[in-house]
């Protein structure tokens, strides 16, 4: 059996093996009113929260925009997703990956990293580029556009 610790809701194959893990990547520009205190209610409440239900992943901040790779049994990602959806804090959520697949974590624990407008740029262009779908082609150019017009960086903490 695989090293990776047995999280609430991972399902191992019948004989062992790898769990079979949901993974979702998103981004969303965050309300002005998100600085470095709400950002850091959030990793507290995620902490808290996504260990409860086999939720592990990375979350991104830098230029008023969210990143954020979440991984974890099919329901509890897609519920915590809903919450998100909801959440005041965030607006233009762009769903960029989901998959569903029998592998190891990539993220056993949660992590956060502020970075700079450049490295946020960076991530939205890869992405725009990468995008199939129209409406997240035209919610990452718009997310660019405002980034590059300063209207994202006023946002920034990093």
């Amino acid at each position: 059996m695989s090293s990776t610790p047995l999280l609430q809701g991972d399902e191992y194959p019948p004989g062992g093996g790898l769990p079979l893990l949901y993974n979702l990547v998103y981004c969303s520009r965050a309300t002005s009113d998100v600085d470095d205190a709400e950002v850091e209610r959030i990793i507290r409440s995620a902490k808290k929260w996504n260990p409860r239900n086999g939720i592990t992943g990375l979350l991104v901040f830098g230029g008023g925009v969210f990143f954020q790779w979440l991984e974890g049994p099919r329901d509890s990602v897609i519920g915590l997703m809903r919450i998100l959806q909801a959440d005041p804090r965030h607006q233009s959520i762009v769903s960029l990956t989901e998959t569903e697949e029998v592998r190891e974590r990539m993220f056993p624990d949660w992590d956060m990293e502020l970075v700079s407008h450049d490295d946020v740029r960076d991530v939205l262009t890869d992405a725009l580029g990468e995008a199939t779908d129209p409406k997240n082609s035209a919610a990452l150019t718009l997310l660019l556009e405002q980034l590059d017009s300063g209207q994202l960086g006023e946002l920034s903490h990093a």
